[in-house]
């Protein structure tokens, strides 16, 4: 849909975080007299209010009946379309999309690249971002990763490349990308997508519906090996031996060893193969990644992954709050293996199965384990006939503040406090990166030099 198929329509903006905000400037942007109704928080309600604007209507209830009295909603990723009372209005005939949908909508012959797996896909879009402007070539990095596409809805010159990271949320509102990339699967988000299956469907999506020229799989995903792929599009396999894949650490296209992938400031064999997968995209565009492979040892790692703090006291800090899966702590656990660690895990309770993790601990725990957040009880008794005999301590924190004073004294001024949470942040926390940067703070560090994503926008 198209930003101008709106003009006469009522319409309605549900959510004013910035995916909202950057609704409704390109909405006013270009219909001007549009009236528009703005369903928000009680707190952002007296900012759209300011703006003085006779066309705007701030509403801070919403329910299904005020939502069906709206032909189009143009609602922000986080709110589900599969729960009241977006269904309720939906039964009534009301539409919904996302900023994402009327971007693809503008910007329907573009260069695009749309990056979405469970884990990664940051990292990939913005490497993918790097690699392409060392080569000279001018490229936008947006979308889940920290800039909402309508943001860049009117940009002169337009870049050549367009690099977007696409969350479950919004990978249904993908049309044509050029490349879809799709990295690893493990179940996140279900209080929103509603069951696990629905999860690998929404993701999928970007391939199935969206119906990309080129479709960059991993090979080592058994749902991407069985994916049912278009007629249309043409699969480029990663992680494997014909295609870009590791060997020994090192970074193999086919036969030929391309490049030590311990010069990468990225940790740990994932994000080697996300280097893999980002190669195999720019491949896909028909540009020669053996060649850009070498700048790969310039890139930045992203704020809140497996991000080094610094050391305080003889303990280094790591950074890793965006982890919302176990199966991404355990990853955590692996970049430093042999190290005295203490973890600190859980946080907000979307019912997730934590035996793969209690698995592991049996086997190769860390040192300590602090279980703190809505689910920290629950994951603590699951762990708590298992650590005597696996020889870690296993200990409760209730807030932040508390799990890393716990985690100074067990650590005896030795050792790592890693922050891996495996779970979403909130209600305690706005997002993730309001979690890393508590953490940041109490560890004695400066929350505002840890937080900013490099490149974003065009460049």
């Amino acid at each position: 849909m198209r930003i101008s198929e709106l003009e006469g329509k009522r319409v309605a903006i549900w959510g004013y975080g910035r995916e909202g905000r950057a609704a409704l400037a390109a909405l006013r942007w270009r219909l001007p007299r549009q009236p528009i109704t703005v369903f928000c928080s009680d707190a952002e309600a007296p900012a759209i209010e300011a703006m003085e604007d006779p066309g705007l209507t701030v509403d801070t209830r919403v329910d299904g009946e005020k939502l069906s009295a709206f032909e189009i909603v143009i609602k922000s990723p986080g709110i589900s379309p599969y729960r009241s009372p977006a269904v309720d209005a939906e039964i009534a005939g009301t539409k919904f999309i996302g900023g994402t949908s009327l971007w693809f909508g503008e910007h329907a012959r573009e260069r695009t690249i749309c990056v979405t797996g469970t884990k990664g896909k940051s990292t990939v879009t913005a490497l993918i971002a790097h690699l392409l402007r060392s080569g000279g070539r001018r490229t936008a990095l947006a979308g889940n990763i920290g800039m909402p596409l309508l943001e860049l809805v009117d940009v002169e010159p337009a870049p050549e490349f367009w690099c977007i990271e696409l969350s479950s949320f919004q990978t249904r509102e993908a049309i044509h990308p050029e490349v879809a990339v799709v990295l690893n699967f493990y179940p996140e988000h279900l209080d929103w997508h509603g069951t696990e299956d629905r999860y690998f469907e929404d993701k999928l999506a970007l391939i199935q519906s969206g119906q990309p020229r080129y479709a960059v799989l991993n090979a080592a995903d058994p749902r991407l090996v069985t994916l049912d792929v278009p007629e249309r599009t043409r699969v480029i396999w990663f992680n494997q031996t014909d295609g870009w894949h590791l060997r020994e650490g090192d970074i193999y296209r086919g036969e030929l060893r391309v490049m030590d992938a311990r010069v990468l400031s990225l940790p740990g064999r994932h994000n080697r193969l996300n280097l893999c997968a980002a190669l195999a995209a720019i491949e896909a565009l028909g540009i020669d990644a053996v060649a850009l492979a070498p700048s790969a040892a310039s890139f930045r790692p992203l704020p809140h992954r497996l991000q080094s703090l610094g050391a305080r006291d003889g303990i280094e800090f790591i950074n890793d709050s965006i982890s919302t899966t176990p199966h991404a702590t355990l990853a955590a656990l692996d970049c430093h293996k042999g190290r005295k660690i203490a973890l600190l895990v859980g946080g907000y309770d979307r019912g997730v199965d934590w035996g793969v993790f209690a698995d592991r601990m049996v086997s190769d725990p860390p040192k300590v384990v602090i279980t703190m957040g809505q689910n920290g009880p629950r994951i603590f008794e699951q762990l708590k006939p298992i650590a005597p005999t696996a020889h870690f301590r296993l200990a409760e924190a209730r807030e932040m503040d508390d799990a890393l004073r716990v985690a100074r004294e067990l650590l005896e001024n030795e050792g790592v406090i890693l922050l891996s949470p495996g779970a979403p942040s909130f209600f305690r926390y706005k997002d993730y990166v309001e979690r890393g940067r508590h953490f940041a703070k109490l560890a004695g560090f400066d929350p505002e030099q840890i937080s900013a994503i490099p490149g974003l926008g065009i460049a």
